[in-house]
């Protein structure tokens, strides 16, 4: 079924996802992402545990992603195709971001930074929320999930050597729990288990879809 098909439910609105958001969020940098004493209660393990054994022997490497929900009468999400060519998840779908550099003061800092480089989303129009838990990931990751308010005024100009596509995916539609599905493919000799979202043609799934199902869990869960 197409994706665009299941919208339905539940009803959301940029005032009440903001409101929760605020009211349940922080940019209080959340624990675990560098230190190696901790790990993150969140990432590839959500959906394949065995997935945390392999984690916690790789080199830390810190990163940020920026989240942007662009705050349209029906609110949507913005996300980017990666150029097919990049070493790290080259033509899946992914949030504007990467590694937290020496010279950003804040994981959401390097989000904004990163944004602006690869889409050339404006910091103007950006209002950063709150941070997301620490997503791990398998290749030694610890992300920083970066919530943001985006005006719809934005516009966008593409790095091309990093980014292909950029396009928005209503909200309603990923805070779906009956769109989250549970996929699986063979990884280096086993078979890895992840979250995905497919939506039309477009397959949303692995660190994406797993850092979407967290923002349910934040924001929506009761």
């Amino acid at each position: 079924m197409d994706g665009a098909a299941k919208i339905a439910s539940p009803a959301v609105t940029a005032a009440d996802f903001f409101s929760r958001a605020k009211a349940r969020l922080t940019l209080d940098v959340p624990e675990g992402l560098a230190d190696p004493n901790v790990i993150p209660k969140r990432g590839d393990h959500d959906a394949d545990p065995v997935m945390e054994a392999i984690a916690k022997v790789r080199p830390i490497r810190p990163a940020a992603v920026l989240v942007p929900v662009v705050a349209r009468a029906e609110p949507t999400v913005l996300l980017t195709t990666r150029t097919a060519h990049l070493n790290d998840h080259g033509g899946q779908i992914a949030f504007p971001g990467g590694k937290i550099d020496a010279g950003d003061e804040t994981p959401a800092a390097a989000a904004l930074r990163e944004a602006q480089e690869e889409i050339g989303l404006e910091a103007s129009f950006v209002e950063p929320a709150g941070y997301l838990d620490v997503y791990m990931t398998t290749r030694g990751f610890r992300i920083v999930p970066t919530i943001a308010r985006v005006s719809p005024a934005f516009s966008l100009t593409l790095n091309r050597q990093e980014v292909e596509d950029a396009f928005e995916v209503p909200l309603a539609f990923l805070m779906e729990l009956d769109n989250h599905q549970r996929h699986s493919r063979d990884w280096d000799g086993m078979t890895r288990h992840y979250y995905a979202i497919p939506f039309g043609d477009r397959y949303i799934w692995g660190v994406t879809a797993g850092i979407l199902r967290n923002l349910h869990e934040r924001i929506y869960r009761e």
